[in-house]
């Protein structure tokens, strides 16, 4: 890479560059290059960026390592952006370090997306860029910002140079100067044309897939005129907003129905390697399909990929599918995605791969806590010509009799996935927001008979319609508790679950399972035609038998002429309509009152919407002034944003949640259930819904300061003492010890506990209940369960638990989670990491905690230590228990800057593997 970049006449050293070196905040040398690969249109293209000057000015230089052509180069100014992308917050965040993704955009040039998997090395080299940046702005005068209208965008484009300005005034005449104007993402303020249109844009999506087929300098220059021609912030990005609405509206007039075939493969492994060509599998038709959509389950069994860390089945499996895809087309991989055992391959047609744009993966574990990925889905969505597809593989609940499991597990995925779209100004896309949903994987379904020998008997007499009556799954969709809206083809094949491994007899163990149809394809859309749905009974590999499904799926084309034609008849329209008429709102409802609200309990109140005006309009819920988001934390409106016709209605649904991360500020009092909405009209005016309610306090993400010094049920506990306890509680800790009365004889009973009351609860039920549970802690408890469990522990002290083992020991770690102080303070947080190395000095921290962090945390240590003393039954290994206890028990503090490393992780692990191997002398 340096001879090259010295031949451009690029210096790899960034020497000059104001700021350069100042960034790394003393992390060592500053980091100046970095290797990694672009993502485009689903490839990952090697390559490296360095820090550079060319003509006297910083930027970054990115060199493709696949071609010797000369690297691109990004000055670094006021325009230029960079940005780390973010990801989603787990619960229990024990994931790999996975590395970083990177966008950065220039100055007339298109946004590119680099993924580095050195995240620290990343981390080091963005520190780098931002400080380089920050001297420029110093450095240099301000620049104005761009507020140019729809009206000043005509005169700059071809043919619209006399544009008429009439209606500008007007619009401005109608408002008046509110403060929340600052926050409507753009003035209100329409100027129409009454000329020609200009030749149809591309649609947003197909825009951006264009940018992504080629680097910047294959593009033409993407002008001021145009970026203001697509921005959503913008006047005429209200108005391009509302002609793509009424584009899509109106999509039946322009496209044209193409058919592509599409293989859909299934195939829960066990954890095996391959061990023989997947042909009879993936190569069972003359014809090679167009798209290859190919989900495993139990890829990787082993305690490291339960906890996200990297797998080398996932390398043999890929390279397995490769080989053996159609021998009489050629095919690139589009996306894969994978979490733990699971993982989705997505691969196309070379000749089809310029038609497939936007894709997206996301993942969702729904193991314990809905977090933990030993199960859960994972997806793939993606616009092929002008038809969205969403792919989802999933593995759902084990066990005959968990199938309401199941049906949650289905309902968690549908429910917690949703996809970034490439415009960031719309809102998320679910998984039902897609033409066409094919959802396939090992769902775990089982026959509704307990008998192996009848339901073999059964099987060999090929009475398969009578066992498929007792299916979990067709009686699930039948009462509509889950795949209500699917569709599934006839099954003609045998049950392909459970066989000894590398044969074909049905399972001889000693728990002889009863043969079921566990592996399935469903989908759900239009124009869908299943050709074909079968076992392969060749494949021995592993327990199960893999099954496939072949479909005709007509597809969208857009018909380029059609498509200009009823663009420039929409524009045409919009004009007459926005200078005679503007938009207007008719609310059901302004008032919304929510009792009784709890912690982890989901209350809904819907309202309606209706333009009763004449013309399109968009709404969407705005920022109040001095506010970043349209909302408190636990309340949401769904949807948030959207378009309606004239006389067109829609029900707007508001959810109050209270999660972990408002929970506590609702506990003490310093939030309340009151909040204030605006909804606000685009070129009208707004309107203010008033929310309001009641919340019952929860032990859940209360201190256990506070804790310990309650003898009565929270929700027994006065408000004022509550209050009173949380700021006593402060001073508690601060002193590590405690030193202070009580606040009374009846409230506090004289001596704090030793442990909160609800925590022993807790363990003692497992201690006594579920030392021999297999898989606890590792199989998620029933959602109705955990709240009557809460319940059960805020009003009373009970004396049992209600729930399974499974939903006891979830709640003890959402308990855990919940704290607004982990059991280790955030303060000591870094000396754990430090002294994790010895056990003398880990136990020297333990002294260090306050009087009560110090007993749970002991408390605990004892219950874990017991727990793997019957881990033979309960099947739960040291392994797991330090990886998910310390990054419940020892958690980065939220003031952290970067996320936590791997190496970091790992430390934390270990400082909790010294109590648990050992024991805590005293």
């Amino acid at each position: 890479m340096e001879p090259r970049a010295a031949a451009w006449g690029l210096p790899v050293s960034a020497g000059g560059c104001p700021g350069l070196g100042s960034g790394t905040r003393g992390r060592g040398a500053a980091v100046q290059s970095v290797a990694g690969a672009e993502l485009r249109a689903g490839r990952r293209e090697p390559c490296v960026l360095s820090l550079a000057r060319r003509g006297g000015r910083c930027g970054i230089l990115i060199q493709s390592q696949e071609d010797s052509s000369d690297p691109d180069y990004i000055p670094i100014n006021s325009r230029f952006r960079c940005v780390q992308e973010a990801e989603e917050t787990l619960l229990i965040d024990i994931a790999a370090n996975t590395g970083c993704k990177v966008r950065i955009q220039g100055e007339e040039a298109v946004e590119r997306l680099f993924e580095i998997p050195d995240e620290e090395r990343c981390l080091g080299f963005l520190a780098e860029v931002q400080s380089i940046q920050e001297a420029h702005l110093k450095a240099s005068p301000v620049e104005p910002k761009d507020s140019c209208t729809w009206h000043q965008v005509e005169k700059n484009l071809p043919g619209l140079s006399q544009a008429s300005s009439s209606g500008a005034l007007e619009f401005e005449d109608d408002f008046t100067a509110l403060s929340l104007e600052e926050k409507r993402n753009g003035q209100n303020h329409q100027a129409g044309s009454r000329r020609e249109p200009p030749p149809p844009p591309v649609p947003q999506n197909r825009q951006f897939h264009r940018e992504r087929e080629g680097s910047s300098r294959d593009q033409p220059k993407v002008t001021n005129t145009m970026r203001k021609m697509f921005l959503p912030s913008s006047q005429s990005g209200q108005r391009e907003g509302l002609i793509k609405h009424l584009l899509a509206k109106r999509e039946k007039a322009y496209v044209n129905l193409h058919n592509f075939r599409f293989f859909v493969g299934t195939w829960n492994v066990n954890g095996q390697s391959p061990d023989s060509s997947l042909e009879p599998w993936l190569v069972c038709d003359a014809e090679p399909p167009d798209v290859y959509c190919i989900g495993f389950q139990e890829l990787d069994l082993s305690t490291e990929a339960f906890f996200y860390f990297d797998s080398v089945k996932e390398q043999e499996w890929l390279a397995a599918v490769e080989k053996a895809l159609h021998p009489h087309a050629k095919y690139k991989k589009v996306q894969m995605v994978r979490l733990v055992g699971m993982m989705l391959l997505i691969f196309a047609k070379k000749d089809q791969l310029s038609n497939i744009r936007e894709i997206v993966t996301e993942s969702v574990g729904t193991g314990v806590m809905g977090k933990m990925g030993n199960k859960g889905g994972v997806a793939v969505r993606f616009v092929f010509h002008n038809t969205t597809f969403c792919i989802v593989n999933s593995h759902l609940a084990a066990h005959v009799e968990d199938f309401e499991r199941r049906n949650q597990d289905y309902k968690d995925i549908c429910a917690r996935m949703s996809f970034v779209t490439p415009d960031e100004s719309l809102p998320h896309v679910n998984i039902m927001k897609h033409d066409v949903v094919i959802w396939l994987g090992d769902l775990n379904y089982r026959l509704c008979l307990p008998d192996a020998s009848e339901v073999k008997s059964l099987i060999s007499k090929n009475e398969l319609q009578k066992l498929l009556t007792y299916d979990q799954l067709n009686i699930q969709r039948t009462q509509k508790k889950a795949f209500a809206d699917f569709t599934e083809g006839e099954i003609k094949f045998i049950p392909t679950y459970k066989y000894d491994s590398k044969t074909d007899r049905w399972d001889s163990s000693g728990k002889c399972r009863v043969p079921a149809w566990c592996d399935r394809i469903l989908w759900r859309g239009g124009n869908i035609t299943q050709l074909r749905y079968g076992s392969h009974m060749d494949l021995k590999t592993s327990d199960h038998k893999p099954v496939s499904a072949l479909f005709r799926i007509g597809v969208k084309v857009v018909d380029e002429q059609k498509y200009r034609k009823l663009f420039e008849d929409i524009v045409r329209l919009m004009d007459r309509m926005e200078n005679d008429f503007l938009p207007s709102l008719e609310l059901s409802r302004r008032e919304f009152e929510f009792q009784n609200v709890k912690f982890r309990q989901l209350q809904k109140q819907k309202f309606q919407i209706t333009n009763n005006g004449q013309v399109t309009c968009h709404f969407s819920f705005i920022p109040k002034l001095n506010d970043n988001h349209y909302c408190k934390p636990w309340l949401r409106a769904e949807p948030c944003e959207g378009y309606l016709e004239p006389d067109e209605s829609t029900d707007i649904s508001l959810d109050v949640y209270v999660s972990k991360d408002s929970v506590t500020l609702l506990n003490s009092g310093e939030d309340k259930i009151e909040d204030i909405l605006v909804l606000h009209l685009d070129r009208g005016k707004d309107y203010f819904l008033t929310i309001s309610g009641t919340y019952l306090p929860s032990c859940f993400g209360t201190s256990l300061e506070a804790l310990c010094r309650m003898r009565r049920p929270i929700r027994e506990v006065p408000v004022t003492k509550l209050i009173d306890l949380g700021e006593d509680s402060f001073l508690e800790k601060e002193k590590s010890v405690l030193q202070m009365g009580a606040l009374d004889s009846e409230e506090a009973g004289g001596t704090p506990l030793q442990v909160p009351k609800e925590m022993w609860l807790l363990v003692d039920h497992l201690f006594k209940h579920a030392c021999h549970q297999e898989d606890l802690f590792q199989t998620p408890g029933m959602q109705e369960e955990l709240e009557q469990i809460i319940d059960c522990l805020d009003t009373s002290i009970p004396e049992t638990i209600p729930g399974s083992n499974h939903s006891v020991a979830e709640a003890l770690l959402i308990f855990l989670e919940a704290l607004p102080e982990p059991v280790i303070c955030y303060e000591l947080y870094q000396r754990c990491l430090d002294w994790s190395h010895s056990s003398r000095l880990c136990r020297q921290v333990i002294f260090q905690l306050p009087r009560c962090h110090r007993s749970v945390f002991r408390y605990l240590m004892s219950f874990l230590r017991e727990l793997l003393r019957y881990s033979e039954d309960n099947k739960v290994s040291v392994t797991m228990i330090a990886a998910l206890f310390s990054s419940l028990l020892l958690r980065p503090p939220p003031n952290l800057v970067t996320k936590q490393s791997q190496q970091d992780r790992q430390r934390a692990i270990n400082f909790l593997y010294s109590f648990l191997l050992a024991g805590d002398e005293e």
